[in-house]
């Protein structure tokens, strides 16, 4: 499995208080839609898988929200293909596909809020490493 394409097709974000105070910072991933897709570019035995994901941050209670929606391409073997859509019916997800999405997914998705939270002047959703005094 390669992830082979990541595109953001939407970034939201709002803002809707200036208090941080007992403020909550909530993150989720969806999965709205997988299915097969075709390139012409791309040759080879593998199949082409396409998904579509929404992922959010959620400051509350309602003080802020960054949203991102966007599409990530997947080669995988042609039989994997088959047992994925397979699964997708029920809405389910193999881990062997789930996981390199999800990290990918956060990865990329991450880097980019924290850039808008330091613009919107929001608290970061994740902590950064810092440099610390020695005793």
């Amino acid at each position: 499995m390669k992830i082979i394409s990541f595109n953001f097709k939407k970034i939201e974000v709002e803002k809707f208080s200036d208090s941080f105070e007992k403020s909550k910072v909530n993150t989720n991933i969806d999965i709205p839609e997988l299915k097969k897709a075709e390139l012409d570019f791309f040759k080879g035995d593998e199949k082409i898988i396409h998904a579509k994901f929404t992922y959010s941050v959620e400051y509350e209670p309602k003080i802020a929200k960054i949203e991102f929606k966007g599409v990530v391409l997947i080669a995988v073997e042609s039989k994997l293909q088959e047992e994925i859509l397979k699964q997708w019916e029920d809405k389910k997800i193999s881990e062997e596909i789930k996981i390199p999405l999800f990290n990918t997914i956060i990865r990329k998705s991450n880097i980019k809020a924290l850039q808008l939270e330091d613009e919107m002047g929001l608290p970061l959703h994740i902590p950064l490493p810092s440099v610390k005094r020695s005793s």
